[in-house]
């Protein structure tokens, strides 16, 4: 088994599969990267046994009668090709001791790989649905969702990103309970209407690997009920889906919120982040004292005896209210927002504020966004 391959562009695909490599696998073989070689084409796969990531290569080779299959351990043949500059690099594979031999000008370096046919294999695409969307939109909704899913592993349907398809355009939802984000485009539609919880860590090497690429790119999504299969380029995924039942997230979401606050994002934005260094760093408490055409926002840490408070302008239709909030979960909202001007909707200090980006022009998009955070209790 022999191959001749750039350094950078090998050391690009690895590294884009190696998200998926878990420190703590049992498994030595699920440490490595599994290699088959074809005719003047290399495939790369790694599994954590949860999700799979397959990416292809082109190559140089001399004629192969038939595909060719090695496991090579991942960490040293990470390090080794770091090292290298742009060149081209012989692999040479002894298939019947597994020893790779790697050889760049005068340098020779030899490691042992692995059996590849002890590595686990992939499930079958038995798929019930699909729908292709652009990688712009998928991006967007991992970016604009996935900061506010859980950590609790009590709660294994919140730590993923909810994904409801129907005729009329497609909904990503994540929360953690004490913040919701909900995000809607109606540019990606499907023939049946259906549901399932993406996985964070597979979605979100998906995303890291998307947006490194400076073109739109196609991507196929296909689904049953247990499993997800990505398709775009030369990388092929899939991952388990988070198996049970998201919470009624509709339900969560106020509708009657009367008081209305307009406010310049970039300046809620730069305030919030000076004011909440004084803040407990327990709480994250920050205050929003509202009134007609001016908002303050304060904080203090009454064991270090800290505080700070600054008012900024607003637009602001409702009656004056003070509410709290965890400054760090308010900052992480209006950082995902890509608006001028934000809305925030709020009914009652003790209820949940809705937050929108605001356009003054009314212009119809084909994405929508909002944000729900709960609120803290006022010390008084």
């Amino acid at each position: 088994m022999k191959f001749i391959v750039n350094s950078q562009q090998l050391l690009k695909q690895l590294q884009s599969l190696s998200g998926v490599l878990s420190s703590s696998n049992t498994m030595p073989i699920i440490g490595c990267f599994h290699m088959r070689l074809e005719e003047n084409s290399l495939t790369l796969k790694t599994t954590d046994l949860s999700t799979t990531l397959v990416a292809r290569l082109a190559v140089e080779t001399s004629h192969v009668d038939q595909p060719e299959e090695v496991a090579i351990p991942s960490r040293m043949l990470l390090d080794i090709l770091k090292t290298f500059d742009d060149v081209p690099l012989t692999f040479t594979i002894d298939t019947a001791s597994f020893n790779v031999e790697i050889a760049s000008g005068e340098g020779q370096y030899r490691l042992a790989g692995m059996d590849a046919a002890t590595y686990p294999t992939m499930p079958a695409a038995e798929t019930t649905g699909s729908v292709n969307l652009g990688s712009a939109a998928l991006v967007a909704a991992i970016d604009k969702t996935v900061f506010a899913t859980s950590t609790d592993e009590m709660h294994q349907q919140m730590n993923g990103i909810y994904c409801e398809m129907t005729p009329d355009g497609v909904t990503f939802v994540a929360t953690d309970a004490h913040k919701l984000v909900r995000y809607r485009r109606k540019d990606v539609v499907s023939d049946e209407s259906t549901n399932f919880i993406l996985p964070k860590k597979p979605i979100t090497i998906v995303k890291n690997i998307l947006a490194s690429r400076k073109e739109e790119v196609e991507i196929k999504l296909e689904y049953n009920n247990t499993n997800l299969f990505l398709t775009f380029d030369n990388f092929y995924i899939i991952t388990r889906l988070v198996d049970g039942r998201y919470p009624n997230y509709e339900a969560a979401i106020p509708k009657d919120n009367p008081n209305k606050l307009i406010l310049d994002r970039q300046s809620f934005l730069n305030t919030l982040k000076r004011v909440s260094i004084f803040a407990s760093e327990a709480t994250r408490q920050v205050r929003l004292s509202i009134a007609a055409d001016k908002l303050t926002i304060s904080a203090e840490d009454l064991e270090l005896s800290n505080n700070a408070h600054e008012t900024i302008p607003c637009q602001y239709e409702g009656e004056p209210m003070d509410i709290g909030f965890n400054a760090k979960f308010l900052t992480e909202m209006i950082s995902n927002l890509a608006s001028e001007q934000v809305l925030v909707e709020l009914s009652h200090p003790s209820r949940a504020g809705i937050i929108f980006p605001y356009n003054e022009d009314g212009e119809e998009k084909n994405d929508d966004i909002l944000m729900l955070v709960m609120p803290v209790m006022l010390a008084n």
